[in-house]
């Protein structure tokens, strides 16, 4: 374990100022941690929150080559991020963590798919495709989704082609076309793993979808597993974790199929919204792991205080413009609930504004109350 965070100038430094920036820099503060976010908006949420912020292009070289030459250690709460830089930057030196090359792994959804195929883990049949007249071609192929390889997050780029009736929703650029999962549930598994190799993970959570926006509804910790499915998710999630050597946080999202078998969907290498409710809902939250794990400090526990459901708080579709909130104090005058805003200043149809993670004896009556907050908290403009 290195000690010298705690006896002399240290900077963190985090490419990306959105929520998770913002929770990560939370988990620092305790340790008195000096924190520099680069984000190409100013008004990014963590750019009110951070010791320095610097508006700069994530994506571009000259920016993040120079921005990490600033800091001690460099960490990502987006993948979009110019992996040259920062190889570069580790080069010289510089500690980045994840690994510019798992980061460069995952911005790819075709080379995460091959790389799980070379692994043996166990992945949907699929396809790579260069266009939309590729996955014409393979009519025969579907029910399948099509993903687009590169930039999709939070429902986009990724579309249901049941039949050949879909196929002009088919996207025109790079993509993986993956045979339709007959699917039973959608679930989480987090891990941590240290500079050290010291490695844990919390419990498999179950997620919950939008049929229509494709985006995260709800989640529920834990999930309701067999003890036989449960160990199988977390034994793969943290294989996945090993083999990518990883260093940070890593949120490994599975599908479990009618037949109970399980299958990878994706793994994102930094905090994550089926992690949010860790927060309330465990020991030591996500964010605190992702923290300790490139610091090398000992890891908190996993174990949850409560069971908990989480609701994303998304913008109203036919809202857009300066942010209002409805219904707020019912959440905040409900026992167990714990409300987030992000402070974005502009919403839009779907877009992640806040969450809220509400505490109960049992998954059922933290879902119960979780549904009342989501009939009466709106984020309107």
């Amino acid at each position: 374990m290195d000690n010298s965070i705690f006896r002399s100038q240290f900077t963190l430094g985090i490419l990306g100022g959105g929520q998770l920036g913002c929770m990560l820099i939370e988990s620092c503060l305790p340790y008195n941690i000096p924190v520099s976010v680069l984000d190409s908006d100013p008004d990014a949420p963590a750019s009110r929150m951070t010791n320095h912020f610097t508006k700069g292009d994530i994506t571009d070289y000259e920016t993040v080559y120079r921005f990490g030459k600033t800091v001690d250690l460099l960490t990502i709460e987006i993948e979009n991020v110019n992996v040259e830089a920062l190889r570069a930057l580790k080069s010289e030196g510089v500690q980045v963590y994840p690994d510019p090359e798992t980061i460069y792994l995952v911005q790819d959804k075709g080379l995460q798919r091959e790389f799980y195929q070379k692994q043996g883990f166990p992945v949907p049949e699929f396809l790579l495709t260069e266009n939309a007249e590729d996955v014409k071609k393979a009519a025969d192929f579907l029910p399948a989704v099509h993903k687009t390889r590169k930039a999709g997050y939070d429902g986009r780029g990724v579309v249901k082609l049941r039949g050949e009736k879909d196929l002009e929703n088919a996207f025109q650029e790079p993509g993986v076309l993956e045979k339709l999962i007959d699917i039973d549930k959608e679930i989480s598994v987090i891990t941590a793993r240290s500079r050290s190799g010291k490695i844990i993970h919390f419990d498999p959570v179950e997620l919950v979808f939008h049929d229509d926006r494709n985006m995260l509804d709800y989640l529920l910790s834990p999930a309701d597993l067999s003890e036989q499915i449960k160990s199988e998710a977390v034994k793969l999630a943290l294989t996945i974790t090993e083999s990518l050597g990883m260093i940070g946080i890593l949120a490994v999202e599975l599908f479990l199929d009618k037949n109970g078998k399980l299958f990878v969907n994706e793994i994102a290498p930094r905090p994550h919204n089926s992690g949010h409710q860790t927060i309330e809902g465990s020991y030591t939250s996500q964010y605190e792991q992702h923290l300790r794990a490139i610091l090398d400090l000992p890891f908190g526990s996993t174990e949850n205080i409560l069971p908990s459901v989480m609701i994303n708080l998304l913008g109203e579709d036919g809202f857009e413009g300066d942010v209002t909130y409805e219904g707020i104090e019912d959440a905040l005058g409900m026992k167990g609930a714990y409300v987030h805003l992000y402070g974005k200043t502009k919403t839009r149809p779907f877009r992640k504004m806040g969450h809220i993670t509400v505490l109960a004896d049992n998954v059922g009556a933290a879902l119960e109350n979780a549904k009342i907050l989501q009939k009466k908290v709106k984020v309107k403009a």
